[in-house]
């Protein structure tokens, strides 16, 4: 009987509740008109139907749906939030350039979990904390960096690793080279040593848990629910990071020049950042750079698994890059990298189905009239990228074809307007040459001194990230064996 009695008393809440949010949205459709849509359940809004998966590589249903009822601009409501999802390539092209004046950065469901172990939560927003931000990365992971250090140490990275897949039964690759990327970039980042910080790697699995489920479910904060699990994890891992950056502060005689010394040092002469927001950042960029490479580490596998032709122009490529060398087995260059066309095409067309994120994320700053409708101050807007990458201005047939000739013919003009993987304008992403520079150089080495057989692959899954259901698992061998 307390259970009948605790049901109707939540169904009255939910009712109740419901009614207030209702009337309130009707009051705002009155005064500003937003665009079409449905906000769902109260606090949950559309959250649940958002994250269903959707078991293809093409848009995820719950977009599609959408886009057919609504039309290619609609209003929904996200993990607690009113959003607006813009499927529309002019409007989400002008958007991106309206920075400061229209609408800001926001971090999205990714911020409810880290933002509640700050006591400032001015992580990213500010203009002069972006600025500083941005400078920083690409000093430590831009062109420059890439060009004097990184690319050996990525070969050499790359190597090791395929080696020691080499020596296993069969591997799952988006786990193994998540591995790979944790450990590689945890030393660049903040001076990770296996020995001195054996914690790290338990950072890694906690960032993995933290992020990729704390930043797709419902914020709610009650014991039992995965948001809530996520933010122990997160305060956990907080903690040790916040040690590492004290550790590294009272020890300047072992600085190495990374990027968490980097920030340490600044804070000496007036770049203040909170330890909070050191802590946010580094764990930021190691996670969404490991994320990246690992995801389309994976694609790669998938793809050329599946299009021999493709794996044989690349290996074509890469061959004559090695033939035209001194000395063959001499490392990989600047020059030979920016020389890979057929590789940047391969890049081009796995990037063009990576989906980290639902799409570009901002929060207006102030009301924003659009085709009649007018997006209210506060709310979030999603420029859907999935969008733009599957449509026929870059796919004039098959979109959900691996065909990376079909960028052989595009223009810059089309390409810069339709292809936004890394996202746009002045909050484009700091790491892409470096993802670029990554998987060249990761697929140099694959194709040129390895070969590998499918052993299984697990659906592909949009949710509405992509990812596989099972995960995808291959036999790996070195070439001369």
């Amino acid at each position: 009987m307390w259970i009948l009695g605790l049901s109707v008393v939540a169904g009255l809440v939910i009712y109740v509740f419901h009614k207030i949010f209702m009337l309130k949205n009707t009051k705002l459709s009155k005064r500003s008109s937003p665009p079409p849509g449905s906000m769902g359940l109260p606090f949950i809004g559309e959250t649940i139907q958002f994250m269903i998966p959707s078991y293809s590589l093409d848009l995820h249903t719950f977009i599609k749906k959408r886009i057919k009822r609504f039309g290619p601009i609609f209003g929904t409501s996200l993990f607690g939030q009113p959003v607006v999802i813009s499927t529309d390539p002019e409007f989400n092209s002008y958007l991106v350039q309206q920075e400061g004046k229209l609408v800001e950065n926001f971090l999205g469901p990714l911020s409810n979990v880290f933002t509640q172990q700050s006591d400032n939560c001015e992580i990213y927003t500010a203009d002069y904390i972006h600025k500083y931000f941005r400078c920083l990365t690409l000093s430590h992971v831009g062109a420059e960096s890439i060009r004097e250090k990184l690319l050996p140490q990525l070969e050499e990275m790359t190597k090791k690793t395929l080696h020691k897949w080499s020596t296993q039964t069969s591997i799952e690759v988006y786990e193994s080279s998540s591995h790979m990327a944790f450990h590689f970039f945890a030393k660049h980042y903040f001076g990770y040593d296996a020995g001195k910080l054996p914690e790290t790697g338990r950072i890694a699995e906690q960032l993995f848990t933290v992020l990729s489920k704390g930043s797709m479910t419902v914020p709610l904060n009650i014991p039992g629910t995965t948001f809530h699990k996520c933010l122990k994890e997160a305060k956990t891992t907080f903690t040790i990071m916040k040690r590492i950056v004290e550790e590294k502060r009272s020890s300047p005689e072992n600085y190495q020049g990374d990027f968490l010394d980097q920030i340490i040092n600044d804070k000496k002469v007036g770049k203040i950042l909170t330890d909070d927001q050191t802590v946010y950042f580094v764990l930021g960029v190691w996670f969404a750079t490991c994320l990246a490479l690992s995801s389309l580490v994976t694609l790669f596998f998938k793809f050329l698994s599946e299009d021999p032709s493709v794996l044989e122009e690349l290996r074509v490529e890469h061959e004559e890059i090695i033939k035209a060398r001194d000395k063959p087995s001499s490392s990989l260059t600047w020059d030979e990298y920016k020389s890979m066309k057929f590789t940047q095409q391969v890049i081009n067309e796995a990037l063009r189905f990576e989906v980290l994120f639902p799409g570009i994320l901002r929060t207006t700053i102030k009301d924003i009239q659009v085709k009649g409708y007018t997006i209210p101050a506060g709310w979030t807007i999603v420029l859907t990228t999935p969008t733009l990458h599957l449509n026929s201005k870059i796919c004039d047939e098959d979109p959900l074809t691996f065909n990376p000739r079909r960028w052989k013919d595009l223009d810059s003009y089309t390409v810069s307007k339709n292809f936004k993987p890394f996202g746009g304008g002045s909050r484009q992403c700091p790491g892409a040459e470096l993802t670029r520079a990554s998987m060249a150089t990761f697929l140099h080495v694959l194709v040129t001194k390895f070969r590998w057989t499918k052993i299984r692959e697990g659906n592909v899954v949009r949710n509405p990230m992509l990812g596989f259901g099972d995960g995808f698992h291959i036999k790996i061998w070195e070439k001369d064996t």
